[in-house]
Formats: structure tokens, C-alpha cells, sequence
């Protein structure tokens, strides 16, 4: 009866979907519509066999997914404790050496925790022989900054992710992790047996930290003499000007930071700029992670946490290899003054706060149609900007504070920039337009490589895709067929980009915005690529030219924008496959029927795909969608807090400590202790 319900609410929905595909649906969003519409044409027959088609696959999937709910194996993924472990101590030598034993006891467990330093050995003779410099420990709120701890082995129910791979990012999956000692240095609420008595938030200045940080370690990072022309990275092929033309200042943007910014101080305009020495070893990158906020946001205590998380572990336990900021958008025509910016932000947060409005975007992008200057379509304007602002960063993360990883922050980043840097261009936008999932593609850097060549055949892309008026920046490849190349280039380059999930096309799929594009060559004519969520890391150089794209009124919408200017410009973009779960025993052949139903095993490029409307129902149950139940299903119990019948201070004391493998969670929204009888919910538009 459900499933009939559901399929009959998702019938409502699916005209919108097809009329999203088809360009006889309707206008593209940047023609002008006639002076006198003609009637609507007759519902095509062939469109009626499509809507009928799309209905019975979902229902397939509704049938499935409920039967799959009545099997013993449902929801194995909540409630596991740290009474229930496995594999523990078995971590090959590289994990294991990041684990230091303790002699700590605690009255919920018999295990004792392990350190967890998955840091480089720094200051080594080995760490010298291949980084410049020296590094130096920082201060945190305390004298010196607390490692995170941890508990060897793991629940069952996480032994092998469904989709994405711990494996194939090199990333430890042996390991548990609970509360206290994971964000018990991050609090001093009550109720955690190592509480952070000895600090006073309110008097720690995180941003202050962080320069500091910097600047003791300032001698293994590149110092730029000057910052080059945005033309120069936008156009690197276009001719120098002669040294009699005018120098661009630091503001390559060409608009003066804004007093109100927190970053516009001394500690900022005194940092040094040198050109860096000649050595063998080599300068270390440096990385900036914007958390996106909004003026008005209320603050949880966990909220505070994981910022506080956040800047401990990436910046300063590493020696400024990362800076966290806040990107604070100001909202609801509110004056751009400090005033509003710090009316709802934590003190302790305010000096790492960078404020930015519609206002601004609008006078930075002037050929950008005012309808899209919103957050919703334009997200990456003020990534571009920031990075404009500050271009002493090589790598920018957009970072959504609605998102959790239980794990060591650190070590995910730099397993996902391992990753990236490892993987060959040759087959790679085919690879990123499907998820990857072991049991059905096998070995990630044979098999799976393989079957994608197979499948795609001569349709690949090879260096940049052309489009008129877009002149490419990235290198172009080494040989002209990809034939010729052993799965060679791009292995040993950085990424431009990285996403959490595939990079699909959205051509040709019912994704609601994948007509997104203005400018350009139109939206029936302009390639693309599109990812759900904006969670990801883009180069400088990906964001200069996107901010060049912008400048000559060319645009897509926030979920194709990096993806689309890699595409086009011939950079490098990577799909890093996460570890997702799910809250039912899915075959890895079902996953890849309703993840994968593109006509070469894609995601996209088909009607059928997950991302379409009325279809998002297939990541209910998963550990990473914008909307499903589990994340905050595992993040309540984690926390100690009742959600569906499971967690609480009387549960755990039958059951013992929740605790979860190193997982990222998405949407996390609202963290507050919740009341008997809570039920999360994360209900879908339709």
C-alpha cells in the first residue's frame, strides 16, 4: 500500500522531470519566449512510453527497498557500541603507526584508547630530504594541542562499504570512534568524563591561533613575491606586459576588501613575501577550508565543536598546512558593518570570519543575470572572490557546517588528495561519472579502469572539451589519441578538483537544474557535468578561470560550475569515492541498477538517474545525500542522545558507548540533545 502511495505521488511529479529534459518541453532559460506563445502541442506518445517506463523502475525500486526493510539485516548500521568490535589490531604497519597506546581507563569500556597521529613524521631526516623548512609546534586554547584518541577494531555492520572505498582512498577503517574521546578536548559541557575544564571559550581567539600558527612555520610554504595578474592565470597564453605597464596590487579582484572584514588587519598585511629559496626540497602547499555560514545562524554547542575539530586538527597540529575561515554570508539586506557579522558568531570564531553579500557578487560579476545572483545558483562566486582576496593558498575546500566526519579531519583530506594526485586523465571523466562499488567493479585501478575503457570505447574525453569562445588554460595532452598513453598522464598531478560524488552529465537526465546555463553556447549546446552537493576542493588556478567564465557572462548553476570550467578548460577533476553505507543489505548489483542506470553504467545521462525529481527517494537510508534520515540517526546515537528507539543514558548502559568508523555524514542539522521519543525524519519535497 505504501509503495502504491509513493508511486502515485512520484506520478505528480514526473511531467515536471521530463519537461526539465526536453528542449519541446520548453524554452532554454536564456531565450526570450515568443510575443504570442503557440498552444501547447499533443502529449507525444513516445513521452507517455517514457513516463510509464520511469514509473515502473521506481516502483521496482520501492518493492525492493521495502522488502529489503523486512529482512533481519535492516538497520544493522545503528546501534553498534564499542562492546561489539572486530579486527581489532589489525591495521597493516602504515595505519598501525599512527597509533600511539595509552594507559587511559574509563568506566564504559575495558579497552583503552589509542593516540591518534596520522601526521608526517616531521623534522625527520626523511621529512627533511623532501620538505622545505622546519616545522614548528603550535599553541592552541591550551599550551599544546591534544591529539584526537580512538579505540582499535570495528562494528560488523561497517566492515565493507557498499559504495566508495576505504581501501581505495588508503584510509583506516579498524578503527572506532566515540564521543568523549573524539570532541571531549572540544567541550566543556558536563556529562563527559574529559571535559575541557581549563579553557574559556569565549577568551580563545581561533583566528589570532591560526596566523601565529603560520607564521612560526611561514619558512615551509611558498612566499610570493607579488601575486600575479588574474589574466595570468585565466589566459596564461596570452603575452606579458612590458615592465613599464602599472603592477597589480594583492586585490587582484580590483576591489578593496571591505573594513568590516576581520582579515584586514596587521597580522595579515605584515606576512612576509619573499621569493622562495632554491632547494631541493620542495615547499609545502597550503590549503584553505571555508565553512559556509549565513548571518542569523544560531550556534549549537556540537557546532562548536567541530569547528573547534576543524581548526586543531588541519591547522594547527600540522603547522598551518591548512587555515580554517568561516565564509559568512550576510543575509536579509542586513548592513555590511562587523556588527552583523559578529551579532549571532561566537567570539571565539570572529577573527577567522569572512564576511561577503549579494551586493558584492553583483558588482563583481556585472554580466551575470540578477535572477542568479543568489547563494542557491551562484554559490561559487564568493569561493572565487575569497580566493581573489587571498591567493596565498594553492587549494580552497568549500566545506557545508551541516556535515560531520567522525574521523580524524587531517587524515581525510590528505587521503583524498593522495588519492586525486595518483589518478591517470586517461579514462577519468568516465570513471567519475559512475559511483564506485567494489563487489561490481572490482580492483579500482585495473578492473574497474578496464570495464570503463571498454564501455566508452572512442567516446572519451581527452583534454579539453571545445566549445567556442572558451579558451582552454590546462595542459593539452601529451599524445593525441588516448590510445597512446599507458594510463600515464595526470599520475603525480594535483587535482583542480575534487568531489565527493560522481560527476555526472546532466544532459539528458531529469535532474530539476540541469538546464542551469547562461551564457556559454546555451543550454542545448554547452557541455557539462554536475555533482549533488558542493562539498570540494578546486585549485586557484580552476577558480581563476571560473571567475574569467563569470566576468565574460558565461555561467552555470552551483552544482555544475567547477565541474563544467574542469571540463572545458582541460583540468583535472577527480571523484573521490567516499565510504557510503546504508541502512539496508543492498547487493552490490541492486546498488548499481539504481545508481548506475546510465545506458553505459553512468549515473547520469538518462532519465532514470537518482539525482532526478521524484527519484531522490533511492538515497533514503544512505550516510550522504542532502536528505536522508541515517546521518542523523548515527550522529544522535554518537552523541549519547535517544533517536528511533535507540541511544540514551539507559540504553547505553544496557548496550555500552556508541562509537562509529572514520565516516562522513550528510545533512547534520540542529544538534540539540534530544527528547524522549525522538524520530529523526528528513522527508523529501514530493
Amino acid at each position: 500500500m505504501r509503495s502504491r502511495l509513493r508511486i502515485s505521488i512520484f506520478l505528480a511529479f514526473l511531467l515536471l522531470s521530463l519537461y526539465l529534459i526536453f528542449p519541446f518541453a520548453r524554452p532554454s532559460r536564456h531565450s526570450e519566449p515568443p510575443k504570442d506563445p503557440p498552444k501547447p502541442e499533443p502529449h507525444p506518445k513516445e513521452q507517455i512510453n517514457l513516463e510509464a517506463a520511469i514509473a515502473e523502475f521506481q516502483q521496482q525500486f520501492y518493492e525492493e527497498h521495502d522488502a529489503l526493510g523486512k529482512e533481519e539485516s535492516a538497520g544493522k548500521v545503528y546501534g553498534n557500541t564499542l562492546r561489539k568490535l572486530v579486527d581489532a589490531g589489525n591495521q597493516p604497519g602504515l595505519h598501525a603507526s599512527a597509533l600511539k597506546k595509552t594507559d587511559i581507563r574509563t568506566p564504559w569500556t575495558d579497552a583503552s584508547p589509542y593516540v591518534y597521529d596520522p601526521y608526517p613524521d616531521y623534522n625527520t631526516d626523511a621529512w627533511k630530504a623532501s620538505n622545505k623548512g622546519i616545522y614548528v609546534p603550535c599553541p592552541g586554547p591550551e599550551e599544546t594541542v591534544r591529539d584526537v584518541m580512538v579505540f582499535r577494531g570495528r562494528s560488523e555492520a561497517f566492515h565493507e562499504s557498499p559504495i566508495g572505498s576505504y581501501d581505495v582512498l588508503q584510509m583506516d577503517n579498524a578503527l572506532c570512534f566515540e564521543r568523549d574521546t573524539r570532541l571531549g578536548m572540544y567541550t566543556d559541557q558536563e556529562g563527559e568524563t574529559t571535559p575541557n575544564k581549563g579553557v574559556n571559550w569565549d577568551a580563545v581567539n581561533w583566528g589570532a591561533l591560526q596566523d601565529f600558527c603560520y607564521e612560526k612555520n611561514s619558512d615551509r610554504y611558498v612566499q610570493l613575491e607579488k601575486v600575479g595578474s588574474i589574466e595570468d592565470e585565466v589566459n596564461p597564453h596570452k603575452k606579458k606586459n612590458d615592465q613599464n605597464d602599472p603592477v597589480e596590487d594583492d586585490n587582484s579582484s580590483g576591489h578593496s576588501r571591505d573594513v568590516s572584514n576581520p582579515h584586514n588587519d596587521s597580522t595579515h598585511s605584515t606576512r612576509p613575501k619573499t621569493v622562495a629559496d632554491e632547494s631541493v626540497a620542495k615547499p609545502k602547499s597550503r590549503t584553505a577550508l571555508l565553512l559556509r555560514a549565513y548571518s542569523g545562524k544560531k550556534y549549537t554547542e556540537n557546532d562548536k565543536q567541530n569547528i573547534r575539530s576543524l581548526v586543531s586538527e588541519l591547522s594547527l597540529r600540522s603547522g598551518g598546512e591548512y587555515q580554517v575561515f568561516l565564509l559568512v554570508q550576510i543575509k536579509n539586506g542586513l548592513p555590511f558593518t562587523e556588527e552583523s557579522l559578529h551579532a549571532d558568531l561566537p567570539k571565539e570564531f570572529w577573527d577567522m570570519a569572512v564576511p561577503w553579500n549579494d551586493e558584492q557578487m553583483s558588482e563583481l560579476y556585472p554580466l551575470i543575470p540578477p535572477e542568479v545572483n543568489n547563494v542557491h545558483q551562484s554559490q561559487w562566486f564568493s569561493v572565487q572572490k575569497f580566493a581573489l582576496d587571498y591567493p596565498e593558498f594553492d587549494y580552497y575546500w568549500n566545506w557545508e557546517l551541516d556535515s560531520r566526519f567522525t574521523g580524524h579531519h587531517y587524515d581525510l583530506l590528505e587521503r583524498l588528495s593522495a588519492f586525486a594526485y595518483k589518478q591517470p586523465r586517461k579514462g577519468l571523466w568516465e570513471r567519475n561519472e559512475r559511483y564506485y562499488i567494489p563487489s561490481v567493479h572490482g580492483h579500482y585501478d585495473t578492473t574497474f579502469r578496464s570495464m570503463v575503457e571498454e564501455v566508452s570505447g572512442s567516446d572519451t574525453v581527452w583534454g579539453p572539451v571545445h566549445l567556442e569562445g572558451v579558451s582552454p588554460v590546462g595542459s593539452p595532452p601529451p599524445v593525441a589519441n588516448p590510445a597512446d598513453d599507458n594510463y600515464e598522464w595526470g599520475v603525480g598531478e594535483e587535482a583542480d578538483y575534487i568531489s565527493l560524488g560522481p560527476m555526472f552529465n546532466p544532459v539528458g537526465a531529469s535532474w530539476i537544474d540541469g538546464k542551469g546555463v547562461w551564457g556559454y553556447a546555451g543550454a542545448d549546446n554547452t557541455p557539462r557535468r554536475a555533482t549533488i552537493g558542493t562539498q570540494s576542493r578546486c585549485s586557484r588556478k580552476l577558480l581563476n578561470a571560473m571567475h574569467g567564465e563569470n566576468l565574460k557572462g558565461n555561467h552555470v548553476g552551483s552544482e555544475m560550475t567547477p565541474q563544467t570550467v574542469a571540463l572545458l578548460h582541460g583540468l583535472k577533476a577527480v571523484y573521490a569515492p567516499i565510504p557510503m553505507f546504508f541502512d539496508r543489505a543492498w547487493s552490490g548489483q541492486s546498488l548499481n541498477k539504481w545508481f548506475n542506470p546510465g545506458p553505459k553504467g553512468e549515473s547520469g545521462s538518462t532519465p532514470n538517474t537518482p539525482f532526478g525529481w521524484g527519484l531522490e527517494a533511492r538515497f533514503e537510508g544512505s550516510s550522504w545525500y542532502y536528505r536522508t534520515t541515517l546521518p542523523m540517526r548515527l550522529y544522535n546515537n554518537f552523541l549519547g542522545w535517544e533517536d528511533s528507539g535507540i541511544g540514551g543514558l539507559e540504553w547505553e548502559k544496557a548496550h555500552g558507548r556508541p562509537c562509529l568508523p572514520p565516516i562522513l555524514l550528510h545533512p547534520i542539522k540542529d544538534v540539540e540533545k534530544t527528547p524522549p521519543g525522538f524520530f529523526s525524519s528528513s522527508e523529501l519535497p514530493y
